[in-house]
Protein backbone atom coordinates (compact mmCIF):
# COMPACT_ATOMS: atom_id res chain seq x y z
CA UNK A 1 0.00 0.00 0.00
CA UNK A 2 1.88 3.27 -1.22
CA UNK A 3 0.13 5.37 1.82
CA UNK A 4 1.71 3.36 4.12
CA UNK A 5 5.01 4.52 6.30
CA UNK A 6 6.93 3.45 9.14
CA UNK A 7 7.14 5.39 12.66
CA UNK A 8 10.29 6.36 13.44
CA UNK A 9 10.66 5.30 17.01
CA UNK A 10 9.76 1.80 14.82
CA UNK A 11 12.44 2.52 12.33
CA UNK A 12 14.96 3.09 14.51
CA UNK A 13 14.51 0.60 17.25
CA UNK A 14 13.14 3.45 20.00
CA UNK A 15 9.51 1.74 20.79
CA UNK A 16 7.72 -1.47 20.31
CA UNK A 17 5.37 -0.72 16.99
CA UNK A 18 3.32 -2.48 15.12
CA UNK A 19 5.31 -1.96 11.91
CA UNK A 20 4.19 0.05 8.92
CA UNK A 21 0.44 1.94 10.35
CA UNK A 22 -2.07 3.61 7.54
CA UNK A 23 -1.07 7.48 7.58
CA UNK A 24 -4.49 8.23 5.77
CA UNK A 25 -7.82 8.53 4.41
CA UNK A 26 -9.74 9.51 1.25
CA UNK A 27 -8.73 10.04 -1.74
CA UNK A 28 -5.12 11.38 -3.14
CA UNK A 29 -3.80 12.94 -6.07
CA UNK A 30 -0.95 11.94 -7.97
CA UNK A 31 2.26 13.77 -6.71
CA UNK A 32 5.17 12.83 -8.20
CA UNK A 33 8.76 13.34 -6.08
CA UNK A 34 10.24 15.40 -9.12
CA UNK A 35 7.70 17.44 -9.29
CA UNK A 36 6.84 17.75 -5.92
CA UNK A 37 6.63 21.58 -5.58
CA UNK A 38 3.86 21.54 -7.96
CA UNK A 39 0.50 23.41 -5.87
CA UNK A 40 -2.39 20.67 -4.42
CA UNK A 41 -6.01 21.87 -5.65
CA UNK A 42 -7.79 23.09 -2.19
CA UNK A 43 -11.06 21.54 -3.33
CA UNK A 44 -14.06 23.91 -1.88
CA UNK A 45 -13.43 26.58 0.86
CA UNK A 46 -15.18 26.30 3.35
CA UNK A 47 -17.94 28.90 3.70
CA UNK A 48 -16.22 32.23 5.29
CA UNK A 49 -17.52 34.24 7.97
CA UNK A 50 -17.28 37.48 8.70
CA UNK A 51 -14.74 39.04 10.75
CA UNK A 52 -14.29 42.10 13.15
CA UNK A 53 -12.25 43.89 11.07
CA UNK A 54 -14.95 44.80 8.46
CA UNK A 55 -14.68 49.01 8.14
CA UNK A 56 -16.91 50.31 10.94
CA UNK A 57 -17.65 53.96 11.25
CA UNK A 58 -14.75 53.95 13.89
CA UNK A 59 -11.91 52.05 12.19
CA UNK A 60 -12.40 52.76 8.28
CA UNK A 61 -10.18 56.03 7.37
CA UNK A 62 -12.11 58.93 5.72
CA UNK A 63 -11.96 59.54 1.76
CA UNK A 64 -9.72 62.07 0.43
CA UNK A 65 -11.64 64.68 -0.55
CA UNK A 66 -8.74 65.69 -3.31
CA UNK A 67 -9.99 62.25 -5.33
CA UNK A 68 -12.60 62.68 -7.99
CA UNK A 69 -15.77 60.31 -8.24
CA UNK A 70 -16.65 58.35 -11.45
CA UNK A 71 -18.37 60.13 -14.03
CA UNK A 72 -20.47 58.37 -16.77
CA UNK A 73 -17.49 60.06 -19.00
CA UNK A 74 -14.51 58.48 -17.10
CA UNK A 75 -16.59 55.02 -18.01
CA UNK A 76 -16.55 55.73 -21.94
CA UNK A 77 -13.10 57.04 -22.04
CA UNK A 78 -12.12 53.60 -20.29
CA UNK A 79 -14.25 51.52 -22.99
CA UNK A 80 -12.36 53.52 -25.48
CA UNK A 81 -8.95 52.22 -24.22
CA UNK A 82 -9.91 48.35 -22.94
CA UNK A 83 -13.01 48.19 -24.82
CA UNK A 84 -16.40 46.96 -23.08
CA UNK A 85 -15.19 43.73 -22.25
CA UNK A 86 -12.39 45.44 -20.09
CA UNK A 87 -15.03 47.32 -18.15
CA UNK A 88 -17.02 45.98 -15.33
CA UNK A 89 -19.78 47.88 -13.84
CA UNK A 90 -22.10 45.27 -13.10
CA UNK A 91 -22.78 45.63 -8.77
CA UNK A 92 -22.93 41.57 -8.70
CA UNK A 93 -19.83 41.36 -10.77
CA UNK A 94 -18.17 43.76 -9.10
CA UNK A 95 -18.29 41.73 -5.77
CA UNK A 96 -15.30 39.98 -5.88
CA UNK A 97 -13.14 42.61 -7.02
CA UNK A 98 -14.30 44.79 -3.66
CA UNK A 99 -14.10 42.12 -1.53
CA UNK A 100 -11.15 39.78 -0.08
CA UNK A 101 -11.27 36.10 -0.22
CA UNK A 102 -11.74 36.41 3.80
CA UNK A 103 -14.84 38.43 3.90
CA UNK A 104 -12.69 40.54 6.20
CA UNK A 105 -12.11 44.08 3.73
CA UNK A 106 -15.29 45.38 1.75
CA UNK A 107 -14.86 48.27 -0.54
CA UNK A 108 -17.48 50.17 -2.89
CA UNK A 109 -15.50 50.66 -6.55
CA UNK A 110 -17.98 51.66 -8.87
CA UNK A 111 -16.03 50.14 -11.86
CA UNK A 112 -13.03 47.59 -12.45
CA UNK A 113 -10.87 47.86 -15.35
CA UNK A 114 -9.29 44.60 -16.94
CA UNK A 115 -6.13 46.27 -19.44
CA UNK A 116 -4.53 43.46 -21.87
CA UNK A 117 -1.35 45.05 -21.72
CA UNK A 118 0.84 47.54 -20.81
CA UNK A 119 0.05 50.34 -22.96
CA UNK A 120 -3.42 50.12 -21.67
CA UNK A 121 -2.42 50.39 -18.20
CA UNK A 122 -0.26 53.26 -18.80
CA UNK A 123 -3.41 55.35 -20.50
CA UNK A 124 -5.88 54.13 -17.75
CA UNK A 125 -3.16 55.72 -15.29
CA UNK A 126 -2.27 58.71 -17.70
CA UNK A 127 -6.09 59.66 -17.48
CA UNK A 128 -6.55 58.80 -13.66
CA UNK A 129 -4.09 60.84 -12.66
CA UNK A 130 -5.01 63.71 -14.59
CA UNK A 131 -8.57 63.62 -13.26
CA UNK A 132 -7.54 62.80 -9.67
CA UNK A 133 -9.16 59.40 -9.63
CA UNK A 134 -7.93 56.87 -7.09
CA UNK A 135 -7.01 53.26 -8.39
CA UNK A 136 -6.29 50.29 -6.25
CA UNK A 137 -4.29 47.55 -8.49
CA UNK A 138 -5.36 44.11 -8.10
CA UNK A 139 -3.72 40.56 -9.02
CA UNK A 140 -5.11 37.34 -7.59
CA UNK A 141 -6.57 38.97 -4.26
CA UNK A 142 -5.43 36.40 -1.72
CA UNK A 143 -3.60 39.17 0.20
CA UNK A 144 -4.60 38.86 4.25
CA UNK A 145 -4.28 42.93 4.72
CA UNK A 146 -6.39 44.32 2.68
CA UNK A 147 -4.18 45.74 0.53
CA UNK A 148 -5.48 45.00 -3.10
CA UNK A 149 -9.37 45.90 -2.47
CA UNK A 150 -10.44 49.41 -2.49
CA UNK A 151 -11.54 51.40 1.19
CA UNK A 152 -13.89 53.77 -0.60
CA UNK A 153 -14.83 54.13 -4.25
CA UNK A 154 -11.37 53.94 -5.82
CA UNK A 155 -11.09 52.12 -9.49
CA UNK A 156 -9.60 48.19 -9.41
CA UNK A 157 -7.21 47.89 -11.85
CA UNK A 158 -6.79 43.70 -12.21
CA UNK A 159 -3.66 42.71 -13.68
CA UNK A 160 -5.55 39.18 -14.69
CA UNK A 161 -5.34 39.46 -18.33
CA UNK A 162 -1.09 40.37 -18.24
CA UNK A 163 -1.16 36.64 -18.44
CA UNK A 164 1.50 35.75 -21.06
CA UNK A 165 4.83 33.68 -20.38
CA UNK A 166 6.35 35.92 -22.84
CA UNK A 167 10.19 33.56 -22.75
CA UNK A 168 11.85 31.15 -20.81
CA UNK A 169 16.09 30.48 -21.23
CA UNK A 170 17.12 27.76 -20.10
CA UNK A 171 21.27 29.11 -20.03
CA UNK A 172 20.36 31.67 -18.24
CA UNK A 173 17.56 29.74 -16.38
CA UNK A 174 15.57 33.15 -16.22
CA UNK A 175 11.57 33.64 -17.39
CA UNK A 176 10.39 36.91 -18.41
CA UNK A 177 6.12 37.22 -17.85
CA UNK A 178 3.77 39.02 -17.47
CA UNK A 179 2.21 40.16 -14.01
CA UNK A 180 -0.92 38.25 -13.84
CA UNK A 181 0.26 34.56 -14.62
CA UNK A 182 -1.10 32.76 -11.72
CA UNK A 183 2.03 31.18 -9.45
CA UNK A 184 0.57 27.46 -10.27
CA UNK A 185 0.25 27.66 -13.65
CA UNK A 186 3.59 29.76 -14.57
CA UNK A 187 5.53 26.84 -12.30
CA UNK A 188 3.66 24.29 -14.15
CA UNK A 189 5.28 25.91 -17.51
CA UNK A 190 8.68 25.62 -15.81
CA UNK A 191 8.28 22.30 -14.99
CA UNK A 192 8.20 20.65 -18.22
CA UNK A 193 11.68 22.27 -19.32
CA UNK A 194 13.13 21.20 -15.68
CA UNK A 195 12.75 24.76 -13.62
CA UNK A 196 10.90 25.84 -10.70
CA UNK A 197 9.58 29.30 -9.28
CA UNK A 198 11.72 29.93 -6.37
CA UNK A 199 8.47 31.02 -4.69
CA UNK A 200 5.86 28.22 -3.44
CA UNK A 201 2.43 29.37 -1.70
CA UNK A 202 -0.83 27.79 -0.25
CA UNK A 203 -2.58 30.17 -2.20
CA UNK A 204 -0.77 29.49 -4.96
CA UNK A 205 -3.79 28.65 -7.30
CA UNK A 206 -4.66 32.13 -7.56
CA UNK A 207 -2.30 34.15 -6.77
CA UNK A 208 -0.36 35.98 -9.52
CA UNK A 209 3.13 36.71 -9.88
CA UNK A 210 2.78 40.33 -10.15
CA UNK A 211 1.33 40.49 -6.89
CA UNK A 212 4.00 38.43 -5.48
CA UNK A 213 6.08 40.88 -6.28
CA UNK A 214 4.50 43.87 -5.01
CA UNK A 215 4.00 42.07 -1.52
CA UNK A 216 7.29 40.25 -1.84
CA UNK A 217 5.56 37.55 -0.50
CA UNK A 218 7.88 34.83 1.18
CA UNK A 219 6.46 31.18 1.60
CA UNK A 220 7.20 27.98 2.21
CA UNK A 221 10.62 27.98 0.69
CA UNK A 222 12.32 31.28 1.45
CA UNK A 223 14.66 29.44 3.68
CA UNK A 224 16.25 27.39 0.35
CA UNK A 225 15.62 30.09 -2.34
CA UNK A 226 15.92 33.73 -0.72
CA UNK A 227 13.09 36.46 -0.93
CA UNK A 228 12.11 37.83 -4.09
CA UNK A 229 14.67 40.31 -3.84
CA UNK A 230 17.42 38.31 -4.68
CA UNK A 231 15.39 36.30 -7.32
CA UNK A 232 13.39 39.44 -9.32
CA UNK A 233 16.02 40.56 -11.54
CA UNK A 234 13.90 43.18 -12.72
CA UNK A 235 10.04 44.66 -13.14
CA UNK A 236 8.39 46.40 -16.15
CA UNK A 237 5.97 48.97 -14.48
CA UNK A 238 3.58 51.81 -15.33
CA UNK A 239 3.93 54.98 -12.78
CA UNK A 240 1.07 56.85 -11.50
CA UNK A 241 1.56 59.55 -14.26
CA UNK A 242 1.67 56.82 -17.44
CA UNK A 243 5.38 56.80 -17.57
CA UNK A 244 6.59 53.03 -18.35
CA UNK A 245 9.64 51.92 -16.47
CA UNK A 246 10.93 49.05 -18.52
CA UNK A 247 13.60 47.52 -16.46
CA UNK A 248 12.98 43.53 -16.93
CA UNK A 249 17.05 42.04 -17.44
CA UNK A 250 18.35 38.67 -17.61
CA UNK A 251 21.37 39.85 -15.95
CA UNK A 252 22.26 38.18 -12.87
CA UNK A 253 24.91 41.39 -12.26
CA UNK A 254 24.15 44.83 -13.22
CA UNK A 255 25.69 47.40 -10.96
CA UNK A 256 24.64 50.44 -12.47
CA UNK A 257 23.20 53.42 -10.67
CA UNK A 258 20.37 52.36 -7.73
CA UNK A 259 18.38 49.53 -8.16
CA UNK A 260 15.10 50.73 -8.41
CA UNK A 261 12.80 47.76 -9.04
CA UNK A 262 13.85 47.19 -5.50
CA UNK A 263 11.31 50.07 -4.35
CA UNK A 264 8.38 48.01 -5.93
CA UNK A 265 9.28 45.02 -4.61
CA UNK A 266 7.25 45.00 -2.04
CA UNK A 267 5.65 48.36 -2.27
CA UNK A 268 2.02 47.12 -2.37
CA UNK A 269 1.27 48.94 -5.57
CA UNK A 270 1.99 52.30 -3.71
CA UNK A 271 4.57 53.50 -6.44
CA UNK A 272 3.46 51.68 -9.33
CA UNK A 273 1.54 49.15 -11.29
CA UNK A 274 3.92 45.87 -11.91
CA UNK A 275 3.45 44.47 -15.19
CA UNK A 276 5.76 42.33 -15.97
CA UNK A 277 8.87 40.97 -14.18
CA UNK A 278 12.11 38.86 -15.18
CA UNK A 279 12.47 35.83 -12.73
CA UNK A 280 16.14 33.82 -11.51
CA UNK A 281 14.68 30.11 -11.39
CA UNK A 282 16.50 27.21 -9.83
CA UNK A 283 16.86 23.67 -11.49
CA UNK A 284 13.37 21.24 -10.27
CA UNK A 285 14.82 19.00 -7.62
CA UNK A 286 15.00 15.06 -8.78
CA UNK A 287 14.73 13.86 -5.11
CA UNK A 288 12.55 15.32 -2.52
CA UNK A 289 12.17 14.20 1.27
CA UNK A 290 9.74 15.35 3.59
CA UNK A 291 9.54 14.46 7.34
CA UNK A 292 7.10 15.34 9.57
CA UNK A 293 8.61 14.97 13.22
CA UNK A 294 7.06 15.38 17.12
CA UNK A 295 8.24 17.13 19.92
CA UNK A 296 7.47 17.79 23.58
CA UNK A 297 8.45 21.40 23.55
CA UNK A 298 8.93 24.24 21.61
CA UNK A 299 12.84 24.57 22.80
CA UNK A 300 12.99 20.73 21.34
CA UNK A 301 11.59 22.77 18.03
CA UNK A 302 14.22 25.18 17.99
CA UNK A 303 16.65 22.88 18.66
CA UNK A 304 15.55 20.23 16.07
CA UNK A 305 16.09 23.41 13.66
CA UNK A 306 19.12 23.77 14.33
CA UNK A 307 20.09 20.51 13.70
CA UNK A 308 18.37 20.10 10.47
CA UNK A 309 20.65 23.39 9.25
CA UNK A 310 23.56 22.02 10.66
CA UNK A 311 23.37 18.41 9.30
CA UNK A 312 21.18 18.93 6.18
CA UNK A 313 22.24 22.54 5.26
CA UNK A 314 22.87 22.17 1.47
CA UNK A 315 19.71 20.18 0.93
CA UNK A 316 17.36 21.40 2.94
CA UNK A 317 14.02 23.83 1.48
CA UNK A 318 11.70 23.95 4.06
CA UNK A 319 11.27 23.82 7.66
CA UNK A 320 7.70 24.59 9.12
CA UNK A 321 6.17 23.80 12.53
CA UNK A 322 2.76 23.41 13.72
CA UNK A 323 1.00 23.69 17.57
CA UNK A 324 -1.07 20.25 18.44
CA UNK A 325 -3.90 22.79 18.19
CA UNK A 326 -3.52 23.07 14.59
CA UNK A 327 -3.20 19.71 14.17
CA UNK A 328 -6.59 18.66 15.75
CA UNK A 329 -8.29 21.37 13.66
CA UNK A 330 -7.50 20.46 10.37
CA UNK A 331 -7.12 16.59 11.10
CA UNK A 332 -10.98 17.34 12.12
CA UNK A 333 -12.29 19.16 9.11
CA UNK A 334 -13.87 16.14 7.02
CA UNK A 335 -13.65 17.51 3.81
CA UNK A 336 -9.47 17.66 4.26
CA UNK A 337 -9.63 13.57 4.26
CA UNK A 338 -7.02 13.83 7.14
CA UNK A 339 -5.38 11.54 9.59
CA UNK A 340 -2.67 12.33 12.74
CA UNK A 341 0.37 10.77 11.14
CA UNK A 342 1.92 9.73 14.60
CA UNK A 343 -0.50 7.24 17.01
CA UNK A 344 0.48 8.93 20.18
CA UNK A 345 -0.44 13.08 20.18
CA UNK A 346 2.62 15.43 21.25
CA UNK A 347 2.58 19.30 21.47
CA UNK A 348 4.57 20.29 18.57
CA UNK A 349 5.60 19.11 15.13
CA UNK A 350 8.24 20.06 12.90
CA UNK A 351 7.70 19.31 8.87
CA UNK A 352 11.43 18.94 7.51
CA UNK A 353 11.77 18.76 3.49
CA UNK A 354 14.81 18.21 1.58
CA UNK A 355 15.46 18.89 -2.41
CA UNK A 356 18.44 17.09 -4.31
CA UNK A 357 19.46 15.63 -7.09
CA UNK A 358 20.86 12.42 -5.57
CA UNK A 359 17.78 10.49 -3.88
CA UNK A 360 20.67 8.54 -2.37
CA UNK A 361 22.68 11.28 -1.16
CA UNK A 362 19.59 12.94 0.39
CA UNK A 363 18.04 10.39 1.74
CA UNK A 364 21.05 8.88 3.91
CA UNK A 365 21.32 12.56 5.23
CA UNK A 366 18.17 12.62 6.19
CA UNK A 367 17.94 9.24 7.72
CA UNK A 368 21.14 10.22 10.13
CA UNK A 369 20.00 13.72 10.52
CA UNK A 370 16.58 11.48 12.55
CA UNK A 371 18.21 8.72 14.16
CA UNK A 372 20.55 11.42 15.57
CA UNK A 373 17.58 13.69 16.62
CA UNK A 374 16.06 10.82 18.30
CA UNK A 375 18.98 9.50 20.22
CA UNK A 376 19.35 12.99 21.55
CA UNK A 377 15.75 13.24 22.83
CA UNK A 378 14.88 16.30 20.45
CA UNK A 379 12.46 14.23 18.39
CA UNK A 380 10.56 11.89 19.80
CA UNK A 381 8.46 10.48 17.05
CA UNK A 382 8.20 11.20 13.06
CA UNK A 383 6.92 9.71 9.98
CA UNK A 384 8.93 10.32 6.89
CA UNK A 385 7.04 10.44 3.47
CA UNK A 386 8.13 7.24 0.85
CA UNK A 387 6.92 9.05 -2.15
CA UNK A 388 5.86 12.15 -3.69
CA UNK A 389 2.04 11.15 -2.63
CA UNK A 390 3.12 10.73 0.49
CA UNK A 391 5.17 13.62 0.88
CA UNK A 392 1.86 15.41 -0.48
CA UNK A 393 -0.55 14.70 2.22
CA UNK A 394 2.15 15.63 4.84
CA UNK A 395 2.08 18.97 3.56
CA UNK A 396 -1.58 19.22 3.87
CA UNK A 397 -0.72 19.22 7.93
CA UNK A 398 0.92 22.16 7.30
CA UNK A 399 -0.87 24.03 4.42
CA UNK A 400 -4.49 23.68 4.90
CA UNK A 401 -4.38 25.00 8.35
CA UNK A 402 -5.57 28.51 7.54
CA UNK A 403 -8.44 27.64 5.60
CA UNK A 404 -9.65 25.36 8.39
CA UNK A 405 -9.45 28.08 10.77
CA UNK A 406 -11.67 30.03 8.61
CA UNK A 407 -14.26 27.76 9.57
CA UNK A 408 -14.01 28.74 13.45
CA UNK A 409 -16.34 31.88 13.77
CA UNK A 410 -13.54 35.02 13.90
CA UNK A 411 -10.41 34.70 12.96
CA UNK A 412 -7.58 37.48 13.92
CA UNK A 413 -4.87 36.71 11.97
CA UNK A 414 -1.30 38.32 12.87
CA UNK A 415 2.28 37.71 10.50
CA UNK A 416 5.14 38.24 12.81
CA UNK A 417 8.51 38.03 12.51
CA UNK A 418 11.03 37.51 15.77
CA UNK A 419 14.04 35.19 16.88
CA UNK A 420 12.89 31.93 16.73
CA UNK A 421 13.41 31.44 20.71
CA UNK A 422 10.78 33.85 20.98
CA UNK A 423 7.90 32.70 18.81
CA UNK A 424 5.86 30.65 20.81
CA UNK A 425 6.21 32.36 23.78
CA UNK A 426 3.84 35.13 22.30
CA UNK A 427 1.39 32.29 21.75
CA UNK A 428 0.68 31.34 25.18
CA UNK A 429 1.04 34.59 26.46
CA UNK A 430 -2.14 35.22 24.26
CA UNK A 431 -3.82 32.09 25.53
CA UNK A 432 -3.01 33.84 29.74
CA UNK A 433 -4.19 37.14 28.34
CA UNK A 434 -7.44 36.30 26.60
CA UNK A 435 -8.42 33.32 29.23
CA UNK A 436 -10.13 35.26 31.91
CA UNK A 437 -12.51 37.42 30.14
CA UNK A 438 -12.69 35.39 26.93
CA UNK A 439 -12.32 31.75 27.85
CA UNK A 440 -13.66 30.80 24.48
CA UNK A 441 -11.24 31.86 22.70
CA UNK A 442 -8.54 29.52 21.22
CA UNK A 443 -4.85 30.98 20.12
CA UNK A 444 -2.66 29.22 17.73
CA UNK A 445 0.82 28.91 16.36
CA UNK A 446 2.55 27.60 13.66
CA UNK A 447 4.39 28.94 10.62
CA UNK A 448 7.68 29.13 9.01
CA UNK A 449 10.79 28.26 11.61
CA UNK A 450 13.35 28.32 9.49
CA UNK A 451 12.64 32.36 8.85
CA UNK A 452 11.72 33.07 12.46
CA UNK A 453 7.96 33.81 10.77
CA UNK A 454 4.96 33.05 13.38
CA UNK A 455 1.40 33.30 12.23
CA UNK A 456 -0.67 33.62 15.18
CA UNK A 457 -4.49 33.22 14.45
CA UNK A 458 -6.92 33.74 17.13
CA UNK A 459 -10.05 32.68 17.29
CA UNK A 460 -13.71 32.89 19.23
CA UNK A 461 -17.59 32.20 18.98
CA UNK A 462 -19.29 34.39 16.08
CA UNK A 463 -21.20 35.85 19.72
CA UNK A 464 -18.21 37.20 21.04
CA UNK A 465 -17.79 40.76 22.56
CA UNK A 466 -16.19 43.03 19.41
CA UNK A 467 -14.27 44.55 22.61
CA UNK A 468 -11.85 41.22 22.21
CA UNK A 469 -9.62 43.44 19.52
CA UNK A 470 -8.93 45.53 22.49
CA UNK A 471 -7.50 42.90 24.23
CA UNK A 472 -5.39 41.54 20.91
CA UNK A 473 -4.21 44.93 19.43
CA UNK A 474 -1.92 46.76 19.61
CA UNK A 475 -0.52 44.50 22.87
CA UNK A 476 0.35 42.16 19.79
CA UNK A 477 2.32 44.40 17.58
CA UNK A 478 3.94 45.88 21.07
CA UNK A 479 4.86 42.63 22.19
CA UNK A 480 7.03 41.72 18.90
CA UNK A 481 8.38 45.33 19.02
CA UNK A 482 9.74 45.65 22.15
CA UNK A 483 11.81 41.93 20.82
CA UNK A 484 13.04 43.72 17.94
CA UNK A 485 10.48 41.89 15.63
CA UNK A 486 8.44 42.99 12.92
CA UNK A 487 4.50 43.54 12.77
CA UNK A 488 4.56 42.07 9.46
CA UNK A 489 7.05 39.43 7.86
CA UNK A 490 5.44 38.22 4.71
CA UNK A 491 2.36 39.64 4.61
CA UNK A 492 2.52 43.44 4.01
CA UNK A 493 0.61 46.58 5.78
CA UNK A 494 -2.04 47.01 3.70
CA UNK A 495 -4.73 49.55 5.64
CA UNK A 496 -4.46 46.46 8.63
CA UNK A 497 -1.26 47.95 9.57
CA UNK A 498 -0.73 51.15 9.37
CA UNK A 499 -1.00 52.27 12.74
CA UNK A 500 1.79 49.71 13.62
CA UNK A 501 4.21 50.27 10.99
CA UNK A 502 5.65 53.02 13.02
CA UNK A 503 6.49 50.11 15.73
CA UNK A 504 8.81 48.96 12.66
CA UNK A 505 10.09 51.81 11.28
CA UNK A 506 11.92 54.54 12.83
CA UNK A 507 10.35 58.61 12.00
CA UNK A 508 12.86 59.14 9.77
CA UNK A 509 12.44 55.76 7.65
CA UNK A 510 9.09 57.05 7.10
CA UNK A 511 9.74 60.34 6.37
CA UNK A 512 12.03 58.65 3.94
CA UNK A 513 9.09 56.88 2.63
CA UNK A 514 6.96 59.34 2.01
CA UNK A 515 9.34 61.60 0.17
CA UNK A 516 9.62 58.11 -2.44
CA UNK A 517 5.58 58.16 -2.01
CA UNK A 518 5.80 61.92 -3.72
CA UNK A 519 8.05 61.27 -5.91
CA UNK A 520 6.35 57.95 -7.74
CA UNK A 521 2.69 59.35 -7.53
CA UNK A 522 2.51 63.08 -6.28
CA UNK A 523 -1.35 62.90 -6.14
CA UNK A 524 -0.95 59.38 -4.13
CA UNK A 525 -3.52 58.04 -6.26
CA UNK A 526 -2.09 54.67 -6.25
CA UNK A 527 -3.57 52.10 -3.72
CA UNK A 528 -4.89 54.96 -1.47
CA UNK A 529 -4.90 54.95 2.68
CA UNK A 530 -2.49 51.56 2.79
CA UNK A 531 1.36 51.11 3.48
CA UNK A 532 1.78 54.58 5.01
CA UNK A 533 -0.30 56.04 8.44
CA UNK A 534 -1.72 59.03 8.00
CA UNK A 535 0.75 62.25 8.28
CA UNK A 536 -0.75 63.00 11.70
CA UNK A 537 0.35 59.50 13.01
CA UNK A 538 3.92 59.10 11.76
Amino acid sequence: NQHLVMSLRSRFGMAARAGARALFCGSRASRSAASSHTAFACGPAPRLSTSFRLFSAASKPERDPRFAKIQDADVAFFRSVVGDSGVVTDAEDLIPFNKCWMEKYQGAAQVALKPKNTEQVSAILRYCNDKRIAVVPQGGNTGLVGGSVPVHDEIVLSTSLLNEIESFSAQDAVVVCGAGCILQSLDSHLAEKGFMVPLDLGAKGSCQIGGNVATNAGGLRLVRYGSLHGTVLGVEAVLADGTIVDNVSSLRKDNTGYHLHHLLIGSEGTLGVITKVAIATPRRPKSVQVAVLACQSFQDVVEGMQAARAQLSEIISAIEFLDRDCLDLVVAEPMYHLRDPLPDPYRFYLLIETSGSNAEHDQAKLEAFLESSMTEGLVQDGVVAQDGVQGGELWKLREKIPLALQTQGKVFKYDLSMATESMYELVETMRSRLRPRYPDAKVFGYGHLGDGNLHLNITAPADTDPAILDEIEPFVYEWTAERKGSVSAEHGIGVMKTGAIHLSKSGEMLALMRKIKEIYDPNAILNPYKMLPPSSAA
